[in-house]
């Protein structure tokens, strides 16, 4: 759970102690009236136990505040929208998560990227996608719709040539080394990077290893200045307060400050080329003196 949702639970469960105590009634009337246990008035108003739709509607109608429950049904809506479990958004497969970014892009002029393990989804090839898209549906068991996937994150892709739209996207060094699939793919994902470098909407950068990092420097989206998506393993988070965004705006400009881009990149991308080519030369070496 992160701080910021915390919070936002408890600011609606202090609304709703603020509403009870207004009329003067206590959380063990309220509770009987309702047919409740007390303590789950104390966990709600607390911000332990989040409350359901059913559970405002309950409080409204016993504290005859019928005015007050759209706004609380939308603070309620909101608040589960920001964190989404992974469960509810791969229900379907993953091709439904795919199209939902596609939307969420198309409307974004200036997208900022972080990723610090993997080659991020803008600039994966076919096969990388697939080897990560199939990780997806292994872990957490949810419908094989892989081709489906794939074909929709390539689609998305179309956005970085189109429009103007401008994209800053950082990946740490990592990513360059992480086995996300066999050597043959890796190489052409290295290749693919090299050719991004120099699109003319797209700053491209890696995070050097030995580079500082903000804390916690995990993967993060920024569309514009409006909301930051950020990937947990159980869920993601959406962020929409100006002040939080503006606290991963710094981040991101920190970790941008680190990067190296243009040849700089090249020679990180085209070391890891040749790192990687060592273990099938030695091998050929091998075959060749048997």
């Amino acid at each position: 759970m992160t701080g910021s949702l915390q919070e936002a639970r408890e600011a609606l469960g202090q609304r709703l102690r603020d509403l009870r105590r207004a009329v003067g009634m206590s959380g063990r009337v309220l509770a009987e009236q309702a047919g409740w246990h007390e303590s789950k008035i104390s966990k709600i108003e607390h911000g332990i136990r989040p409350p359901s739709e059913a559970d405002i509607r309950t409080y409204c109608e016993i504290l005859d505040a019928p005015e007050q429950l759209p706004d609380l049904l939308a603070t309620v809506r909101n608040i589960d929208s920001a964190y989404v479990e992974w469960r509810r958004v791969l229900s379907a497969g993953t091709r439904r998560g795919q199209h939902a970014l596609t939307k969420l892009s198309e409307r974004t002029k200036l997208m900022r990227v972080y990723q610090p393990y993997v080659v991020p989804g803008l600039l994966q090839t076919a096969d990388y996608a697939r080897a990560i898209l199939r990780q997806a549906i292994d872990f957490y068991r949810i419908p094989d719709d892989l081709e489906d996937g794939v074909a929709k994150r390539l689609e998305r892709q179309r956005i970085l040539y189109s429009g103007d739209r401008r994209f800053h996207i950082l990946m740490g060094e990592q990513a360059l080394w992480t086995g996300v699939a066999d050597e043959g793919v890796m190489a052409g994902q290295l290749d693919r990077l090299i050719a991004v470098i120099g699109l003319p909407r797209v700053t491209f950068g890696i995070v050097p290893a030995a580079s500082y990092c903000p804390a916690p420097a995990m993967n993060f989206v920024m569309y514009d200045r409006s909301m930051v998506t950020v990937e947990g393993v159980t869920a993601e988070l959406k962020v929409t307060q100006p002040r939080e965004i503006a606290v991963y705006g710094r981040a991101f400009d920190t970790l941008a400050g680190q990067s190296v881009t243009g040849e700089g990149a090249r020679v990180l991308i085209r070391a890891a080329i040749a790192r990687r080519e060592e273990p099938r030369d030695n091998q050929r070496s091998t075959e060749i003196e048997q």
